[in-house]
């Protein structure tokens, strides 16, 4: 409803203020890879799709292995295929948190350490409205892009501070944390932020670097957007925005280069956040 709500708005701006509308391209700005991250190893949540996929591959351009995780078995295999050998996947729901403990300890096991992890799967259901969202969808939510990120994080610094080793941790959380809502989506990635600058200020001290990164609307699964077609949007940069793009900041905060950085959330939106008082 709310995207047939956005089409009617520029249709309408079109049709009564001879508005006629850009078509956007983007064309993304990648960093030539040197293998700075070759040796290390990286979890990536909800990986086998999306924005998860970019930055797995990214990482591995770079020379890093990757283990990605998802729900669907079919979904990780045809992603290991396209990212190569350096690849790896382990099934696994991020809502069920009973096996957290079992994942981490086979994956330390089987390598020895997990240089850092991207708290990066997620869903929205778009309710568009507060009073149409019920429990069952606000649970959800909640469970996959607050619970579940909040204790696999747990788990892993637990591993980290136990083994004396330092860490990089990401979360994805999203432009909507940055603003009021009252819609459940919106209030995960609120407390995701809140999340990242307590976990810095209580562990950076133990080389364990902690931070955000919220996109604003950006072509995945979750928004339906084709990154082939016209990528206008309605705000202060004119457009949607590209996973690969959103992959270049991630790999910048994991590696050495930003070591001074940690508890920020990094808004990659063109400061769509930020409103004017006009």
């Amino acid at each position: 409803m709310g995207k047939i709500k956005s089409y009617v708005k520029r249709g309408v701006k079109y049709i009564l203020k001879d508005y006629k509308q850009p078509i956007v391209k983007i064309e993304v700005v990648q960093k030539k890879p040197n293998e700075m991250f070759k040796g290390k190893i990286y979890l990536i949540t909800g990986g086998s799709t999306g924005l998860g996929f970019y930055m797995a591959k990214k990482l591995i351009a770079e020379g890093a292995r990757v283990i990605i995780t998802g729900r669907k078995k079919d979904k990780l295999v045809t992603a290991k295929e396209m990212l190569g050998k350096n690849c790896d996947y382990v099934v696994y729901d991020i809502q069920d948190i009973s096996l957290i403990d079992k994942v981490l300890s086979n994956l330390f096991l089987k390598y020895k350490n997990i240089d850092g992890i991207i708290n990066n799967a997620g869903i929205s259901l778009h309710e568009w409205d507060f009073l149409k969202v019920d429990e069952k969808k606000f649970d959800s939510q909640f469970q996959t892009n607050l619970k579940g990120a909040y204790f696999l994080t747990q788990a892993y610094i637990r591993k980290i501070l136990k083994e004396k080793k330092t860490a990089n941790i990401i979360f994805i959380t999203s432009e909507r944390g940055t603003m009021c809502d009252d819609l459940p989506y919106g209030l995960t990635k609120a407390s995701i932020n809140s999340l990242v600058q307590a976990l810095s200020y209580k562990y950076y001290k133990n080389g364990i670097r902690v931070n955000g990164i919220a996109p604003g609307v950006t072509v995945s699964n979750m928004t339906g957007l084709n990154k082939d077609g016209d990528l206008y949007n309605n705000n202060p940069s004119n457009r949607y925005f590209l996973p690969e793009e959103i992959a270049e900041v991630a790999t910048f905060l994991l590696s050495d280069y930003s070591k001074c950085i940690s508890g920020e959330i990094i808004h990659c939106n063109a400061g769509n956040h930020i409103k004017r008082g006009y």
